[in-house]
């Protein structure tokens, strides 16, 4: 991509998500993910309404008239967007590559959080962590973070979950909101989703493109891994090995899933068709 592209690209997502995320998302993050506490910010005469417990008894005497000291709640948030870079994400079939989509949903999650006046960060990962961008606040820091996937290199490699993973709770202690985006095409540690969702707020993302699931009948073609190389010659015309390939794509989803659960981490499977808006919705809704 030109960077004259690559400017327009990022501008459309901004328009795109700032709708969707100022008219639902962002009161719902609010709500979802509450700060580390409370914190001491003014006194102010007693109103009708006020909790008793509130009352600032030495300046209620010094006065003679009641007073409630007001707390407000101490956010600080870091939010971290874990992106799978290895080649399969670099596909769609539909109106968007699957990085594309991947860059619109950060975006929306970015600008609620900013919104909030959290804190976002990046890892960009394949079968190693290949760059990152620390926890930042502000809009211009979100509009980096969708350039950085959007122009990213996606590396012909099977993609290592478990070292994302352990990379991030190695430089990131305190707890946070872990965005983890992935089509999750190669294994993994499950045990290392455990011990991330205990430390950490996980949902795992997995973005896949129809075509993932099941592949239409064009007769005999090469299939190609864009992650490991390999290649093989198919008959698609026969509706029994159509059939075995959706059915095996199935039980790796409930497997999947059932990985996720056991966990104690949240998961979403999220078609690039789809809109993702209301998946996010429903989910801070649960939270």
């Amino acid at each position: 991509m030109q960077i004259k592209d690559i400017v327009k690209k990022v501008k459309q997502i901004e328009i795109r998500t700032r709708k969707k995320t100022e008219a639902a998302l962002m009161g719902q993050y609010h709500s979802a993910f509450k700060g580390q506490g409370m914190t001491f910010s003014e006194v102010r005469p007693y109103q009708f309404g006020d909790e008793i417990r509130r009352i600032d008894w030495n300046k209620t005497a010094r006065f003679r008239e009641p007073f409630v000291k007001v707390m407000e709640e101490e956010r600080e948030l870091t939010m971290m967007l874990v992106v799978d870079i290895s080649a399969s994400m670099d596909y769609g079939t539909k109106a968007q590559l699957k990085r594309e989509y991947v860059a619109e949903i950060a975006a929306s999650l970015g600008f609620s959080a900013a919104g909030n006046n959290d804190k976002v960060g990046l890892i960009l990962f394949a079968d190693k962590v290949y760059k990152v961008i620390p926890p930042q606040k502000g809009r211009k820091h979100i509009l980096s973070i969708i350039s950085n996937i959007l122009t990213a290199d996606y590396i012909p490699v099977e993609s290592k979950i478990d070292k994302a993973l352990e990379y991030m709770m190695g430089i990131f202690k305190r707890k946070s909101l872990v965005f983890l985006f992935s089509d999750f095409q190669d294994e993994y540690d499950s045990k290392m989703l455990r011990v991330a969702s205990k430390k950490h707020h996980l949902l795992g993302m997995r973005i896949f493109d129809e075509k993932d699931n099941e592949i239409p009948d064009v007769g005999y073609t090469l299939l190609y891994d864009a992650e490991t190389g390999k290649q093989i010659w198919a008959n698609t015309s026969s509706a029994r090995w159509r059939y075995t390939f959706a059915e095996a794509q199935k039980q790796k989803l409930r497997a999947l899933e059932e990985d996720f659960a056991n966990s104690s981490a949240s998961f979403m499977n999220v078609n690039t068709g789809s809109d993702y808006s209301k998946l996010l919705y429903n989910y801070f809704q649960k939270k």
